[in-house]
């Protein structure tokens, strides 16, 4: 007998099956939440937390438990990434979706 198994992505927010789905993690008063986006959802929802960020302080930064899928490497921070990208000249522009073959070239230099 053979067994075929599949998985199929789904971005949480917009219902869309994507193979560039990531699972993101975050904690508001002590919970912690889990969700999984596509970039372009990803980068809704840190545009949408942006001013809270902006002017809380850090706390410290939390280390991921087990051996995470290459997809969540897509979790780097998405300013660091533009950072990154424009001093190895790379065009990417101030906000929006940061291009996968952008997220891809860091990743491979980190």
């Amino acid at each position: 007998m053979a067994r075929k198994v599949v998985t199929i992505y789904t971005d949480d927010l917009t219902g869309e099956d994507t193979d560039e789905v990531s699972t993101h993690t975050f904690s508001i008063d002590g919970v912690n939440y889990e969700i999984d986006l596509a970039p372009d959802s990803f980068d809704q929802f840190l545009s949408a937390l942006g001013p809270f960020v902006n002017k809380a302080r850090k706390t410290g930064r939390t280390q991921r438990s087990g051996s995470a899928p290459k997809r969540d490497r897509q979790t780097a921070d998405t300013a660091r990434i533009r950072q990154w990208a424009k001093e190895n000249g790379f065009d990417v522009n101030e906000r929006g979706r940061v291009p996968a073959s952008v997220r891809e070239a860091y990743e491979q230099a980190h």
